[in-house]
């Protein structure tokens, strides 16, 4: 009876040890307390497949010695593999097992006599119970998780059958113990670790509260499903004080309320790809001012994308100063109308690449009542047609404008006085032109105007009228002047270079 209450004891001890290292002591001990062996290891599998000692009871000489040694897999599935089988128990007799002595399996044995009868144990003799994870004895797809190596039975002599029972029950039960030990280790690792990652988030979470509500530049929140594009759902004071809106009031728009309409397409493209974008936001005085739009997609993984982080960054005076670059490179300094490079590329605009049976330009003269066609073909574009004739067909009339004896101006009165001339000649076709119409100095003396939508006797009128305001008195100091300007007119064909355009109607001026 004091055995049996001995093997429950050691049992029961198996399931209440805290954590995964007592348990594996509790296991050695109990072995030694409860099933009668003065020796016993606990080799217990590692991930990697080899097998380290990680526990030991009964000798705290052999204890210190071995622990923590490892054997590998190999050397022990040798082992399982020989021998008598008890069961799951393995029993290697010391005359077979002397082969084992040279593998890397720790072990703490000791030589000895010879037994003196049949079931006497031998100090070589090895008993090892291995440890599954399984649901019972005996059990299909068993999974190794370690085994229980005995020595030196209190009796001494090789176990009983009840005694190989016994031994065999308490692996059993010690790698349910061993499992439940490291399934809680592995939750209580899992819960530290969802702890941590909590408590990190909320630290994320309210830096990003914190950036977001007290940046220096505007932030929004904007949903991307729904009725309306880009509700949004939450801003920032930086925001709402760069637009002149409050919050509450904010929250009523969808973001693309706010964009100029010639940006819309940027917001749209921005919007669907993330990424950086510059435009135009509308403030509630009705002005516009430029910002640095960048966007960052948050994505649902079941329905797609949903929200967006939107970044505003002010740009106004940078634009504006791009823009007075920009404005510097493509008009002319003197009379702030577009130069000879904007003006190639705005007829360029117009035109196609479509060449037909030829590309020379139709031009006229103004007394010259002889137009071509431009070839048609067909194609998506809409060309811009020559007119011909007297028919109805309209286009895009080039007028060369050069006005006659500007050098006599700078000579007599100096290149301020000149300067001041071609100031008034710009001023004065600007105001003759219709809205729409380009006004363009070419050269030092030369002007052109793009007038679209002209027939023949159209543009016939507006160069007369054109010349006519040219010839108006100039006033310098005391004195008048009036110029006077040769006038050539060209029609901008589709497969015609904007040169070989300029260059006809300026040859008609001269």
């Amino acid at each position: 009876m004091d055995k049996i209450h001995s093997l429950r004891a050691a049992v029961q001890g198996l399931h209440l040890a805290h954590n995964l290292a007592d348990t594996l002591k509790v296991v050695a001990h109990g072995v030694v307390a409860g099933l009668g062996y003065e020796l016993a290891s606990v080799n217990l599998v590692r991930p990697d497949g080899d097998l380290v000692v990680a526990s030991f009871a009964g000798n705290p000489a052999a204890e210190a010695q071995i622990t923590g040694r490892v054997g590998s897999r190999d050397s022990w599935e040798r082992r399982l593999s020989m021998g008598e089988n008890w069961g799951d128990l393995v029993f290697i007799p010391h005359t077979e097992g002397w082969v084992l002595d040279d593998d890397d399996v720790p072990q703490w044995y000791t030589d000895g006599p010879v037994p003196r009868f049949e079931d006497e144990w031998h100090p070589s003799d090895r008993l090892f119970a291995p440890m599954y994870t399984r649901s019972a004895p005996g059990a299909a797809h068993r999974e190794l998780l370690g085994v229980i190596s005995v020595d030196q039975p209190l009796t001494r002599r090789r176990p009983r059958p009840d005694e190989r029972r016994d031994l065999e029950e308490y692996a059993f039960q010690a790698a349910i113990a061993i499992s439940n030990a490291r399934l809680r280790s592995n939750m209580q690792r899992a819960l530290v670790r969802l702890e941590r990652e909590q408590q990190a988030l909320r630290a994320s979470e309210e830096s990003f509260r914190q950036a977001f509500e007290y940046g220096p530049n505007g932030m929004a929140i904007a949903e991307m499903d729904g009725g309306r594009h880009g509700s949004i759902l939450r801003t920032n004071d930086a925001l709402c004080r760069m637009l002149g809106r409050p919050a509450s009031a904010m929250r009523r728009y969808s973001f693309s309320d706010f964009v100029h309409p010639e940006d819309m397409a940027i917001l749209l493209r921005t919007s669907a790809e993330g990424g950086r974008a510059e435009l135009r936001l509308g403030r509630r005085d009705g002005t516009y001012l430029w910002v640095s739009l960048r966007n960052s997609v948050v994505a649902d993984a079941a329905d797609g994308p949903r929200f967006l982080l939107i970044h505003v960054e002010e740009i106004e005076d940078r634009k504006r100063r791009e823009l007075r670059l920009a404005h510097r490179a493509s008009h002319d300094s003197l009379t702030g109308l577009p130069n000879s490079a904007e003006l190639h590329a705005r007829i360029d605009a117009r035109l196609c690449a479509y060449r037909g049976h030829g590309s020379d330009t139709a031009a006229e003269r103004v007394d010259d009542p002889h137009l071509r066609h431009a070839d048609q073909a067909a194609s998506p574009h809409i060309h811009v047609l020559a007119p011909v004739g007297d028919d109805n067909t309209h286009g895009l009339a080039v007028v060369f404008l050069a006005l006659r004896d500007f050098k006599a101006i700078n000579t007599r009165f100096g290149h301020d006085a000149g300067d001041r001339v071609l100031v008034e000649v710009a001023r004065r076709l600007s105001k003759a032109v219709r809205d729409g119409d380009t006004v363009a100095r070419y050269g030092g003396d030369e002007f052109v105007v793009l007038a679209d939508g002209f027939g023949p006797a159209d543009a016939h009128s507006a160069a007369v009228w054109m010349q006519s305001q040219i010839h108006l008195p100039i006033p310098l100091g005391n004195q008048t002047v009036q110029m006077r300007a040769g006038v050539g007119i060209a029609w901008a064909q589709c497969g015609t270079a904007p040169s070989d355009i300029l260059r006809a109607a300026r040859g008609f001026a001269s």
